[in-house]
């Protein structure tokens, strides 16, 4: 059977570890979720080879054609996050709306204010890979147990800027002199 384990740190693309959501493709569907993108050069050789051992542990006589790999570089996307490498590992890990994985922060100390978490944020994720054969869909994925924040980062995509960095040198100055005043 597969083990669970903890990822190397990665930088949040889309987190939904606090509230499930759906995709527009299947809004019924609702999961916990977080795309994890991994800089060039880190090693991700323990993922790779869980997820082999999840397909040998499915299909013990050979991996089926046109299986589907958790393992996409940022190019490799239909929808690239903005801001990052071509050649940045991406993955996403997910866990059911019934399944909300924990949410820690470097301190082990529980999160629950959604602010805290945002796409560009870094994190570890402790995940359990498995192989899935569904409606003709057939491939490897990694289940979502636990997520730890490590450290706070420059929003990605569409994230909203923190306020202290949008008005950063208006601090403590005056307005007026403008146009209107």
């Amino acid at each position: 059977m597969t083990e669970k384990l903890v990822t190397p740190e990665f930088r949040a693309a889309f987190v939904s570890v606090i509230r499930a959501t759906a995709s527009p493709a299947s809004p019924d569907n609702k999961k916990y979720s977080i795309r994890a993108v991994f800089s060039p050069g880190t090693d991700i050789t323990a993922l790779k080879k869980a997820a082999e051992e999840a397909v040998k542990e499915k299909w013990p006589n050979g991996a089926p054609k046109g299986l589907r790999s958790p393992f996409r570089t940022n190019d490799e996307l239909e929808n690239p996050v903005v801001g990052v490498e071509d050649d940045a590992m991406v993955i996403t890990f997910s866990s059911p709306e019934n399944r909300r994985p924990g949410l820690v922060d470097r301190n082990l100390q529980d999160i629950i204010d959604e602010t805290e978490v945002y796409a560009g944020c870094y994190f570890r994720a402790q995940v359990r890979p498995y192989a899935y054969d569904k409606a003709g869909n057939r491939g490897v994925a990694f289940g979502l147990e636990n997520v730890m924040k490590t450290r706070d980062g420059d929003p990605l995509g569409s994230g909203r800027m923190p306020a202290s960095k949008a008005f950063e040198g208006f601090g403590g100055k005056s307005g007026g002199g403008g146009v209107f005043d």
